[in-house]
């Protein structure tokens, strides 16, 4: 299922009209297709191909850059055929305005806007249809390939990285800011294997099969992350830490680079909200993709991403599903006649008071103090963190955490009371938070009673009120005045 959403200038949304939508709308021409990548161009346009190899193209298209020989926009997804009849594209790469494809068998195939040369065909008139890009490429097997925003590179097999294109920030990594209109070895990177390249709008990295990182070209925002704003025409290591780098990424719309190592740490460097971070700065992230989604602007993954059902169970959600479950339970607490069923390591790992009163040998223990209600949530509460409670119990449960030394139960309860107060019990909460000394709370609910006090003096409540309590309540209410007329 293809659903798509958004701006829709110059018909990028494929739906086969100009109107921008904030509902997603289904794309019936591609539903089933089972797409593998996609990239797109600032035009905007789009390019995608499917697990099958078929290439697809729609959107901006005053530079040929659909590939179908025109320049009119193309307002549905179109197939393009021409010279990649019973060819499996594997791979798509989007320039501002031109297109690049990589097929299964190691071939490269560009079209569209070549005013620099980054179609790699020797001239710089545009190219209407996808063209084979020949010239050194003739007899390599590419592996990867990558666009910046008026350039392009090839990794081919053996680890050399081919580069053609607009050059002017250095971003082709050949020493000079010439453009070069056919493919070209990067010389520098000799004796290095390369295994991917990523392209940001004018700056590129490279990562080697040792698990380094390269860089160059435009870092006006540190986007090479060498500690400086040099542009650099050469390729530059770039440091994280001693680990091994497994993962490189950048896109067009951010002068943002992003690394994930082998132990799963993600780095990002360059334009960030507005600053400039020069050096690798290590993330709470877990995937790269989370650096372009939080700092691009506007957010964008920098690859296509996939949506699938994770039936993956957290920790956390893993010992909440195993609360009160007697197949797994080896402890029963008996409550009021009931059962709650719990684990005995998971009790002592999550509360003093049970590692110094639970031994091996108990398998049922028998709760007189505190009801039903209240043992059950404060046990599910260690499984969850959360309390789920009506308000009146949670005075019973705020006893508890006063006994057990739950300061942070002892908290939640008071949120709980707080957002259930009413006119009705307004007296036996104020009550509880006297009794259970929680000042903050008393605080709360003598502030309610005395806003809502003609209500609040009518009630049940307050009829039974603690002599003492009462004595300090109207003492307390008079110096506020609460008794003036």
């Amino acid at each position: 299922q293809v659903f798509v959403l958004g701006m829709n200038c110059s018909g990028c949304l494929g739906t086969g009209d100009m109107q921008s939508t904030i509902e997603p709308r289904r794309l019936d021409s591609l539903c089933g297709k089972k797409i593998a990548c996609l990239s797109y161009g600032s035009g905007p346009h789009v390019v995608l191909a499917t697990e099958e190899g078929e290439v697809y193209t729609w959107g901006h298209n005053a530079y040929s850059q659909l590939g179908n020989g025109t320049t009119n926009h193309g307002f549905i997804p179109c197939q393009v055929s021409t010279n990649l009849v019973n060819k499996k594209v594997i791979e798509v790469a989007c320039g501002s305005h031109h297109s690049m494809v990589l097929t299964s068998d190691g071939e490269v195939y560009t079209w569209g806007y070549n005013n620099s040369g980054q179609v790699g065909s020797g001239s710089t008139a545009n190219q209407p249809i996808p063209r084979r890009v020949t010239s050194c490429l003739q007899n390599k097997i590419v592996v990867n390939i990558a666009c910046g925003q008026m350039c392009s590179m090839a990794v081919v097999e053996n680890g050399e990285v081919y580069v053609w294109g607009y050059n002017g920030n250095g971003q082709l990594g050949l020493g000079s800011s010439g453009n070069q209109p056919t493919p070209c070895r990067i010389a520098a990177l000799q004796d290095i294997r390369v295994q991917r390249v990523a392209c940001g709008y004018a700056h590129t990295l490279v990562l080697t099969d040792e698990g380094q990182i390269y860089a160059w070209g435009a870092n006006s925002y540190g986007q090479l992350g060498t500690g400086n704003k040099s542009n650099q025409s050469y390729p530059t290591t770039v440091a994280v830490d001693k680990d091994r780098v497994i993962e490189i990424a950048a896109c067009h719309s951010a002068h943002t680079s992003a690394a994930k190592t082998q132990s799963g740490q993600v780095y990002m460097w360059g334009q960030c909200r507005g600053q400039s971070v020069i050096l690798p700065h290590l993330t709470h992230f877990a995937c790269t993709d989370d650096v372009f989604a939080c700092f691009a602007t506007p957010a964008v993954m920098w690859r296509l991403l996939s949506v699938e059902p994770d039936d993956h169970l957290t920790v956390a959600q893993s010992l909440k599903k195993e609360f009160d479950n007697p197949e797994t339970a080896d402890l029963k607490f008996l409550v009021d006649g009931k059962y709650i069923h719990v684990h005995k390591v998971l009790l002592k790992i999550r509360c003093e008071h049970f590692r110094s009163i639970l031994n091996n040998d108990d398998e049922i223990i028998e709760m007189s103090e505190f009801s039903y209600p209240v043992y059950r949530a404060f046990l599910e509460y260690l499984y969850t963190d959360n309390v789920r409670l009506p308000p009146e119990d949670a005075i019973g449960l705020l006893d508890l955490a006063t006994l057990y030394r739950e300061n942070r139960l002892k908290k939640l309860c008071q949120q709980t009371i707080k957002q259930g107060i009413c006119e009705e019990n307004a007296i036996a909460l104020l009550s509880a938070a006297v009794k259970y000394e929680a000042q903050d709370l008393e605080e709360f609910c003598f502030r309610f009673c005395i806003n809502h006090l003609t209500v609040v003096t009518q009630t049940q409540g307050f009829a039974e009120m603690d002599h003492d309590l009462l004595k300090n309540f109207i003492s307390k209410a008079s110096r506020v005045g609460a008794f003036r007329n």
